[in-house]
């Protein structure tokens, strides 16, 4: 509870972007050295083993984060590992590039345990987030706009919402924080849980005329 906990956890893959909001350096590293608003943050997951491209992101930021303040890379990615940095985190980061996420999971049990997400629009966060009200998830890039440069603006507005809107909320505005983290468990249990999903395949595969 003294220092906020950002957690990025779930497979690596490339579309996800697991090192999104790195590539800014001395921004990241503005970041991470704050005094007033201290933060730790944690990556965890496994690339496929033939995804030679995930394999090297993931080795990158296991090399570069022991040189970096107040960052965890944790290996041995399992359901009780997960299940620890859902009961952990305070912000859930999410960053995959539009529109490639089918649905994003580990969002929806991380909310249910607490978490506040912070995500590009994509998968689940169309249907889940109400932007500051439950979540955090930026506008989005015009479409069209090539990779590169969508990269850019997610990560710019990744931060800028870490940097100028979670932490000062964080630490200054308590109440609020607590009333986002409440709002974001209350939304998601009764549209994003299973026993609603097995209700509605059972109304719509078996009952129906």
């Amino acid at each position: 509870p003294e220092v906020l906990t950002v957690v990025w956890a779930r497979r690596f893959a490339g579309y996800k972007r697991p090192e999104l909001i790195t590539r800014d350096v001395q921004r990241f590293e503005r970041i991470r050295h704050s005094t007033d608003r201290p933060i730790q943050l944690i990556w965890a997951g496994k690339p496929y083993p033939m995804d030679l491209g995930a394999k090297s992101t993931f080795n990158a930021l296991v090399h570069n984060s022991k040189g970096w303040k107040n960052v965890s890379v944790l290996v041995g990615y399992e359901l009780k590992l997960s299940k620890l940095l859902k009961g952990a985190a305070d912000v859930w980061l999410n960053n995959p590039r539009i529109p490639r996420e089918a649905s994003g999971t580990s969002g929806m049990t991380a909310s249910m345990n607490g978490a506040v997400n912070l995500s590009t629009a994509d998968g689940w966060m169309l249907e889940y987030a109400k932007h500051q009200v439950n979540a955090w998830m930026p506008e989005p890039a015009a479409p069209g706009t090539p990779d590169h440069e969508v990269d850019r603006h997610d990560m710019d507005t990744l931060l800028d919402a870490l940097e100028n809107e979670i932490l000062p909320m964080y630490y200054d505005r308590t109440d609020q924080w607590w009333q986002v983290v409440q709002n974001s468990m209350a939304d998601v249990l009764p549209f994003f849980d299973s026993d609603r999903m097995a209700h509605e395949y059972y109304e719509k595969l078996y009952t129906a005329e």
